[in-house]
């Protein structure tokens, strides 16, 4: 469970907030950078992905529909706070993944640079959400949830799921991009399961 030993500590509403946007924006880039290379990820992000490249479906609608379901066990794991930040959060990728490219445009990228630097970026954005008490939807809430519940470390449960997901990527990926894609998720849920452990940080 949250660790949090005298209420001086507790996170404020303006830590909350730039916390919020700043994870909404790691997400955001290093999924706009592994997109570039045409790489994956796991989680709900990594299906949106496949559903953008083997079908043509929008990616930004694909994230949103794919998180709604999720929504209502957010809601009943961790109350009506997570959801409602985690439903922002959800949004506001959504509707950054549309908004970025405009005022963001790269035009290349390394496949293998994109993996490492895709990875890690997701990683600490999500973790800076985690610690902020907000998820971005998905596996990541149950695996969260299975921390707290059961001691399970959650990046090492999101990656078990992200393993299986982008392995369905081979559909409609080569193998070089599906294993850079593996490299990927492997490096964003590390970051997680090294620094989202109970206990080693106070006020969460």
């Amino acid at each position: 469970m949250s660790v949090v030993t005298s209420p001086s500590l507790a996170h404020s509403l303006l830590e909350d907030a730039l916390a919020l946007l700043m994870g909404t924006i790691f997400v955001g880039l290093g999924l706009m950078i592994l997109k570039t290379a045409g790489l994956a990820i796991g989680g709900t992000a990594g299906l949106a992905f496949l559903a953008h490249f083997g079908l043509g479906l929008p990616f930004a609608a694909m994230f949103f529909v794919l998180n709604l379901p999720f929504m209502i066990f957010a809601r009943l794991a961790f109350g009506t706070g997570y959801l409602v930040r985690t439903l922002l959060v959800t949004v506001a990728l959504s509707l950054f993944s549309g908004l970025l490219p405009p005022l963001f445009t790269i035009g290349h990228v390394d496949p293998a640079f994109a993996s490492v630097a895709g990875g890690l970026m997701v990683g600490m954005g999500m973790l800076a959400l985690i610690r902020h008490r907000t998820g971005v939807g998905g596996v990541a809430i149950m695996a969260v949830w299975l921390q707290q519940r059961f001691g399970l470390r959650a990046g090492l449960v999101q990656m078990g799921v992200d393993a299986a997901v982008v392995a369905g990527a081979l559909w409609v990926m080569a193998p070089e991009a599906v294993a850079l894609s593996v490299l990927a998720s492997v490096l964003m849920n590390l970051v997680i399961a090294l620094y989202h452990r109970p206990g080693r940080y106070l006020g969460f």
